[in-house]
C-alpha cells in the first residue's frame, strides 16, 4: 500500500522526473572550526571562477539584494531573462495568497435534486468538485461514507459530475512525453494528482497488469484506463484516447519481473466520477455510470462534503515537493481565467502591478519552458513582496533549505536560508532568503540554463536526458558556493 503522506508528497514514481524532483537540494553550510564553532568565511573564489569551474554552458545569471532596501549588493547577468523552472511557484504561492487569502480551503460536494425517500433520491447525485488539487482516493472514500451515513442507498435520476470550477485542460505543456506523471491535466475534479497506478507481475506466459487508484485504505480497480503489454523494446508507452477510455500499451522489453508506476490520466473528471462510483458502491449506495454536466441544476442541495486542509498547509507542500497540478491549480483558481495561458498573462500583470517586477509566465508551475524573468526582477519581486499580507504569508510557507559548504558537506550554522529551487532539462533555479540572526536580511534569485541543449532534446529524451543529472548536481554546487558567499560577505 501507498500511504496518503507518500501520494501527497508527490515522490511516487511518475509522479517527477529525475529532472523535477527537487526536494533534496541543501545549500552550502560554511565549514565548522576544529572547536566546533561556525564562521562565515569572507574570502574565496571570485564568482567568475566559481562560474568557470561549474562548466555549466548557457548562461548563469543571479542578482543579491539587501531584503529590506532592495540595494543590489552583487549581480552576474542580472538583466537576463531566463526560465525560472519551478521557482515560479515562489510567485504563484504569492499571487494565489492575496487573491484567494489564507482562509481559502478547497470543497468538494455531493448534491441532490430531489427529496430522500426511503434511503433512495428522487433525482440526480452531483459529484461537485472546486479544483481540490490534494483531493485523493482515501478522502473520496470519506466523502462516500458521509453519503452513507444519511441513508442514502440509490438515485432514481442520473449520477453527474460537475468540474467547471476549471477550465478542462489536457496537459500542461506540450513537450513532454505522454506518460510523465509531472506534467498532468486540470481540471475542477482532481483525484490523485490525476494519476492512475499501473501495477505488472510476471505471470506465465506474459505479465499481469492492473490499473487502479491506490490509496492506504482503498485501491478501487479503474476501467476507463487500461493497458496492454506490447512486445517490443521502444517506445516506453503510447496513449491514446477511443470511446471515452483512454488505452495505454507499455513494450514488454522494459518489464522485468514486475514493479508499479503512477501514469497521468487526461479525462480527470470521468476517473473521479468513476472511482467515487466504486467507493460508494462498496458503502452500499448503487449509482449508474457518471455523466458530465456543465451547469449545476437549480435548487441542488449538498448532503455531504469533504473540505480540504488550509491553504497556507497546502502551500507549503506544493513548495516542498514542487507538485505542478497544486501550482496549476492555485493559479487558475485566483485568476478565473478560462485558459493556462491567460491565468499566466493575469499573473504576469499582477507581479508588474503589484510588485514593479517584469515577467513572463506561460504557466504557474514553471514547467513551460516559455516563462521567462530575470534574476534583478524575480529579486525585486522578492524585496516588494514584505511589503505585502502576501509577502508576509508566504515567508512561513517557504521550505528552509539549509546550508552546506563548497564542498557540499553539511555543517551547523546559524545562518537560515528559505526558498524555492527549481529544476527543468539543463535548466536549475534558486530563489529565496538568506537569514542570518542579526544582520542584513538578503534575497537573492541564481538561474542557470542552457537553452540551446534543452531545445536539440527530442520529446522521448526529457525524461532523463543523457547528462542531465550530472549538470544539474554541479549547478546546485555552484548555488551553493554563491550562497556561503553572500552569507559571509553580506549578511
Amino acid at each position: 500500500m501507498v500511504s496518503r503522506r507518500f501520494v501527497l508528497g508527490g515522490v511516487l514514481a511518475g509522479l517527477a522526473s529525475p529532472g523535477l524532483a527537487e526536494g533534496l537540494l541543501r545549500s552550502p553550510r560554511p565549514m565548522p572550526r576544529p572547536s566546533g564553532q561556525t564562521t562565515l568565511s569572507t574570502s574565496g573564489p571570485e564568482p567568475g571562477a566559481l562560474i568557470e569551474a561549474a562548466g555549466l554552458g548557457g548562461v548563469v545569471g543571479y542578482a543579491v539584494a539587501d531584503a529590506r532596501s532592495g540595494q543590489l549588493l552583487e549581480a552576474v547577468a542580472e538583466r537576463e531573462a531566463l526560465p525560472p523552472a519551478s521557482t515560479a511557484k515562489a510567485i504563484t504561492a504569492l499571487y494565489g495568497l492575496e487573491k484567494l487569502g489564507t482562509g481559502h480551503r478547497f470543497t468538494t460536494r455531493i448534491l441532490v435534486t430531489g427529496p430522500v425517500q426511503g434511503g433512495r433520491v428522487n433525482g440526480d447525485l452531483i459529484l461537485l468538485g472546486s479544483g481540490d488539487p490534494e483531493l485523493d482516493t482515501d478522502r473520496m472514500g470519506d466523502l462516500a461514507a458521509q453519503l452513507a451515513a444519511t441513508g442514502i442507498r440509490g438515485i432514481s435520476g442520473r449520477f453527474l459530475i460537475h468540474d467547471s470550477a476549471l477550465p478542462a485542460i489536457s496537459a500542461i505543456t506540450s513537450d513532454q512525453p505522454d506518460h510523465v506523471g509531472y506534467n498532468p491535466a486540470i481540471s475542477g475534479l482532481n483525484l490523485n494528482y490525476n494519476r492512475v497506478h499501473f501495477e505488472w507481475k510476471r505471470a506465465q506466459g506474459g505479465w499481469g497488469v492492473a490499473m487502479d487508484a491506490r490509496g492506504e485504505r482503498f485501491a478501487p480497480p479503474v476501467r476507463m484506463a487500461r493497458m496492454e503489454v506490447v512486445k517490443r523494446q521502444s517506445p516506453l508507452f503510447t496513449w491514446r484516447e477511443r470511446a471515452g477510455a483512454e488505452e495505454w500499451t507499455v513494450a514488454s522489453e522494459a518489464l522485468g519481473k514486475g514493479g508499479s508506476r503512477w501514469l497521468p490520466v487526461r479525462n480527470p473528471g470521468a476517473y473521479a466520477g468513476e472511482v467515487f462510483q466504486s467507493l460508494a458502491r462498496a458503502q452500499g449506495i448503487d449509482l449508474p455510470d457518471p455523466a458530465r454536466t456543465p451547469r449545476l441544476p437549480q435548487g441542488a442541495q449538498v448532503v455531504a462534503q469533504l473540505t480540504g486542509d488550509p491553504f497556507p498547509d497546502v502551500l507549503r507542500r506544493m513548495l516542498r515537493w514542487s507538485t505542478n497540478l497544486t501550482a496549476e491549480v492555485v493559479g487558475l483558481t485566483a485568476s478565473g481565467a478560462g485558459g493556462l495561458r491567460a491565468s499566466g498573462d493575469a499573473m504576469s500583470d499582477w507581479v508588474r502591478a503589484r510588485l514593479g517586477a517584469d515577467g513572463r509566465f506561460v504557466d504557474h508551475s514553471g514547467l513551460g519552458g516559455n516563462s521567462r524573468i530575470s534574476p534583478a526582477e524575480m529579486v525585486r519581486a522578492l524585496v516588494a513582496a514584505q511589503a505585502t499580507p502576501a509577502g508576509s504569508a508566504l515567508k512561513p510557507v517557504l521550505r528552509d533549505i539549509g546550508m552546506r559548504n563548497g564542498d557540499g558537506e553539511e555543517i551547523e550554522s546559524p545562518v537560515t536560508v528559505i526558498g524555492k529551487t527549481g529544476t527543468l532539462n539543463f535548466v536549475s533555479s534558486l530563489v529565496g532568503y538568506v537569514q542570518p540572526p542579526s544582520g542584513r536580511e538578503l534575497a537573492f534569485a541564481i538561474f542557470c540554463a542552457d537553452a540551446a541543449r534543452r531545445d536539440r532534446l527530442s520529446v522521448a529524451e526529457r525524461e532523463e536526458p543523457q547528462g542531465g543529472k550530472a549538470w544539474t548536481r554541479r549547478a546546485r554546487r555552484l548555488q551553493g558556493q554563491l550562497i556561503a558567499r553572500w552569507a559571509g560577505l553580506y549578511a
